[in-house]
Order: structure tokens, then C-alpha cells, then sequence
């Protein structure tokens, strides 16, 4: 275990984590108003680091639909961590053994995927473990605090809660699309499409999670005609 990489991971994990912290506050209200215990929404978060997976299942239990249900809400919901796993899959060394990649597979989520893709150079295990470490606890922390406080917040409140893990999202692209075109041009075209698939009728009724695998197939399809990589040799070798 590098602890070098271990102590970056650690730390670049802390902003992420307050931001979890705040923002699953939200989803322990939601907890709490379907019933669970404190300790049992901190299990449910601790179980399933995805917000959006978390709302689609605490949907089907207030519904009281079945089991079957619950499975094709959350496969949807939390489809496109597919994708963030297939590009995080390239980032570790081919000798990284298996049983790392599937314990890393098991948190990946949009701010800790975004953390890993701006660093240079290939990733290390540990770095994401130091991440691990801090985004967990937080976010299984601030949803057993949401159910203990309830609905003793006025709906602002929480509504505000909900708004830092959104800014904290932001500022993990906003200083790499500054200082690269690629990234600057994906992260307009995604703004610009995805308003668009949200007032289309053809793509309105489709999920947020099948909406955003929809914009990542395509937009990095059309980044990767825009701006091809060259290989050593100067030839055309892949997507930017």
C-alpha cells in the first residue's frame, strides 16, 4: 500500500466528503418519511454510496412495490457508473489485481469519478482507498443525521443542503475545461444537450440515469471525431 497515494486520496476525499455530509441529509428526511431508523438509513447509505439509486428504491418502498421493481429502478438509476467504470478500468496498471478493481467498483460515484479522470498518469489503488475512506463515512454519517433531525428543517433548508454537493460537482470540471479545449467543449455540449433532452418529448420521459448514459455515449463519440488523440507515431490513435 503506497501511502503517499493513500494520504493524496485521504485528502482529496475531505472536500468531497463535506459536501456528502450536507447533500445525504436530504436523502435521511427521505429515510425517515418512509420509516427507517437512523441506523438503518445510515446502513442503507453506507450500502449505496448513489443518491440517485438511494431516491429510486426509497420510491419503490413508499409505493410498497416489489422486489423486482426496486432492482430495474436502481439498474437504471445507477447505469451509468457502467460507463465510469469501464474508463476508470484504464487508469490502473494491468497488473492491478482483481480484487481491487472490484472493491474500487463498488464506490465509484460521479465526484469521486471526476476526482480520478483530472489526475495525470495512471492511478493507484491506495488513492482511491484514501478517497473511500473519507466519502463513506460521510455520507452514511450526514443520511443517519437527516433521519434523527427529521422534518424539524423547513423545506429551504434542506433544499440548500441539497445544493453544495451540485457545487462541489462543478468545481472538479470547471479548472481542467479552463485550461483544455476538449474538456471545455464536452462540458458545454453536455449543458446543451441535456437541456435539450429534458424539453424534447422524445427523450423528457426517459430517466435522468438513461439521459446521462445517452449524453456520455454520444458526446464522447463526437469529442472523439472533434479531437482525436495522435499516437506516437503521429497517427490517429483515439477519443480525447
Amino acid at each position: 500500500m503506497n501511502k503517499i497515494a493513500l494520504r493524496n486520496g485521504f485528502r482529496d476525499g475531505i472536500p468531497i466528503g463535506l459536501g456528502y455530509l450536507a447533500a445525504s441529509f436530504s436523502v435521511g428526511i427521505a429515510c425517515q418519511s418512509n420509516g427507517l431508523s437512523a441506523f438503518q438509513g445510515f446502513l442503507l447509505s453506507l450500502l449505496n454510496n448513489a443518491s440517485a439509486g438511494e431516491y429510486a428504491g426509497l420510491t419503490v418502498m413508499a409505493d410498497d412495490g416489489s422486489y423486482m421493481e426496486m432492482l430495474v429502478m436502481t439498474l437504471v438509476s445507477n447505469a451509468r457508473y457502467l460507463l465510469m467504470s469501464c474508463v476508470l478500468s484504464q487508469r490502473f496498471s494491468q497488473n492491478t489485481p482483481f480484487y481491487h478493481r472490484l472493491l474500487i467498483g463498488y464506490d465509484i460515484t460521479d465526484e469521486s469519478f471526476s476526482a480520478v479522470v483530472s489526475r495525470p498518469g495512471s492511478i493507484q489503488p491506495a488513492y482511491f482507498y484514501g478517497m473511500m475512506a473519507v466519502m463513506m463515512p460521510s455520507w452514511a454519517m450526514g443520511t443517519a443525521a437527516g433521519v434523527a433531525v427529521g422534518n424539524l428543517l423547513p423545506p429551504s433548508a434542506v433544499s440548500a443542503f441539497s445544493v453544495a454537493l451540485y457545487g462541489m460537482f462543478i468545481s472538479s470540471f470547471i479548472p481542467p475545461a479552463r485550461r483544455e479545449k476538449p474538456v471545455a467543449f464536452c462540458v458545454i455540449a453536455g449543458f446543451a444537450a441535456s437541456y435539450l433532452m429534458s424539453v424534447l418529448p422524445c427523450f423528457a420521459q426517459l430517466s435522468s440515469g438513461m439521459r446521462i448514459i445517452l449524453l456520455t455515449v454520444g458526446i464522447s463519440a463526437l469529442a472523439a471525431a472533434v479531437f482525436p488523440l495522435q499516437d506516437e507515431q503521429g497517427g490517429v490513435e483515439g477519443a480525447a
